[in-house]
């Protein structure tokens, strides 16, 4: 896997610090020449001046048109990581219009606008790239597909519909997170649709869904022990994720070891989704 990212070029959204610059910094590790993006300009620099030979682009995700305009005067790339995100934590009942417009600017629109560029380039240069979404645990009701509703069905019709409906795991939401999850619910479902339309041309899309990974983020917002607890009970291995742990499901799937895996959303979990 080493020599396969050497002179590949990689843009990382998102890739100053958190995942983000795990992946930047992996990636530069493997050989790639590696565009880190963000909107923190002081995060950007220090990265520049510590690893000069990482490119660094600054951009407000939220703004289409600019953003556009900066993706596109980067050239072409091999891989793209969307990894920037924003969130913040409130009730149903509380979410606000400017809040939930945000976490769907960041989240998702910027996905969308981003990965449109990159992929009519890649497409226009017979790249056969790939995309590597970040999304969430909290984006997934977990559906298995069960026929114990179209065994006790005596109509066939019916029980070929009950064979179709997904029944979720218990732990199919996570409260507070109704505009966070609402969006990677959203990252989830464009990761198929992009995996499908850009498949055709051997791009391919995927995405991870990490429970909770110990960034300095992580950190702070996870230092609450009981807070904590309540979600490490779900977790089987009893821990959350370390940084390396989600980079290393993102470099797998940018790389040729995964040139059979599309339209995947690989759950970093720790068996979350099992219980």
């Amino acid at each position: 896997m080493d020599k396969y990212f050497e002179g590949k070029r990689v843009l990382v959204t998102g890739g100053c610090q958190g995942i983000g610059k795990g992946i930047v910094l992996e990636l530069w590790r493997l050989g790639a020449n590696v565009v880190a993006l963000s909107h923190q300009a002081d995060n950007l620099n220090k990265l520049k001046n510590e690893y000069p030979s990482i490119e660094i682009a600054c951009v407000d995700l939220c703004d289409w048109d600019k953003t556009r305009k900066v993706i596109d005067s980067l050239g072409v790339f091999d891989g793209l990581v969307n990894c920037a995100g924003f969130i913040y934590n409130q009730p149903f009942l509380e979410c606000s219009p400017e809040i939930f417009a945000m976490t769907m600017d960041v989240n998702v629109k910027a996905i969308l606008n981003v990965s449109q560029v990159i992929a009519k380039k890649m497409i226009a240069n017979k790249i056969k790239g790939a995309i590597v979404n970040i999304s969430s645990q909290t984006s997934m009701v977990w559906c298995i597909f069960k026929y114990k509703l179209a065994n006790v069905c005596s109509s066939s019709a019916l029980a070929d519909l009950f064979r179709l409906l997904p029944l979720s795991s218990p732990h199919a939401a996570i409260k507070d997170h109704v505009a966070y999850a609402s969006s990677k619910a959203a990252v989830d479902a464009m990761t198929r649709v992009m995996a499908l339309e850009l498949g055709p041309h051997g791009i391919r899309v995927n995405a991870i869904n990490p429970t909770v990974i110990l960034t300095e983020l992580g950190r702070r917002a996870w230092a609450d022990p009981v807070k904590a607890q309540n979600m490490l009970s779900k977790i089987p291995l009893g821990r959350f994720g370390e940084v390396h742990e989600a980079v290393n499901a993102i470099v797998f799937l940018l790389s040729d070891k995964a040139s059979m895996i599309n339209g995947v959303q690989l759950p970093v979990d720790g068996g979350f989704l099992a219980t």
